[in-house]
């Protein structure tokens, strides 16, 4: 199914989105990540060694809301699930490509472990001033 077309707009600008996860006890945990989208998927990048990953391979439930870096009251939330991981050199590639997004250089940040990018099918959108 194609991705709405607000939320797409949105990932694809140079905004930050929330992540929310779910612990292994249920909590939620969120983290304000770089965010991207293709034509079905939002896109996030992390590293297989962070909690986040951790917990989408347990429980692949996520909400990811992007927000307009020029009005915060503008978003769209998006629930939905992991429904890929693509990892390797694409991965690496792509977190590249989100530091010149955001950035205008190349990922400075050290490597800890392999990076990962978690395509999210999106069930549900909610938009607030879109």
């Amino acid at each position: 199914m194609a991705l709405d077309s607000d939320l797409k707009a949105f990932a694809t600008a140079k905004n930050f989105a929330a992540l929310t996860t779910l612990m292994p006890g249920g909590q939620p945990q969120t983290q304000l990540m770089w965010v991207h989208a293709d034509d079905d998927h939002v896109l996030i990048n992390t590293e297989v060694g962070r909690q986040k990953f951790r917990n989408v391979e347990a429980d692949p439930r996520v909400t990811v809301t992007v927000f307009d870096a020029t009005n915060p009251y503008r978003y769209v939330e998006a629930r939905g699930r992991v429904v890929d991981t693509v990892g390797g050199e694409t991965a690496r590639s792509n977190i590249d490509e989100l530091s010149e997004k955001y950035t205008g250089g190349p990922y400075a940040n050290p490597i800890g472990t392999d990076r990962v990018i978690l395509r999210i099918q999106v069930d549900k959108i909610h938009k607030q001033g879109v």
